[in-house]
Formats: C-alpha cells, sequence, structure tokens
C-alpha cells in the first residue's frame, strides 16, 4: 500500500484540501482521497504536490513496509 505525508505537509503550510487540490489542479475529494490512501496520484501529480508541500516526492510518497532510507 502507499502511504503518505500529504495531511501533514498540508497542514503545516497551513492549505486546506481545497486550496492544495486547485494549487495541483485537482478536486478537493481527491486530495482526501490521497491522503487517506485510497488513491495513488501519478507521477505528474506526485511532483506537483511535492513542489507545493516543498518536499521531494520520495519524502512525501512510500510504500508500506519499506524502510525510508533504503
Amino acid at each position: 500500500m502507499l502511504r503518505n505525508r500529504v495531511k501533514e505537509l498540508r497542514a503545516r503550510h497551513g492549505f486546506s484540501q481545497s486550496e492544495l487540490g486547485k494549487r495541483v489542479g485537482v478536486t478537493r475529494q481527491t486530495i482526501g482521497f490521497i491522503e487517506k490512501g485510497e488513491f495513488s496520484p501519478s507521477i505528474a501529480l506526485s511532483l506537483r504536490l511535492a513542489k507545493y508541500l516543498q518536499t521531494t516526492v520520495d519524502e512525501l510518497f512510500w510504500l508500506e513496509g519499506e524502510d525510508l532510507d533504503d
């Protein structure tokens, strides 16, 4: 399962789901599904999310059960 830090970093930057969605070109619902792990974003969307959340894709997303330092 793909895990992520979208909700944590979104909150840290003070974005609502709607605000982040508008910035990256998706709906609030899509951001919610990503945060809950119910939707795996495309590479392009992952890159846009990382840009607006000021992080890297590999810091934002990882596969459950895999060590982040690998």
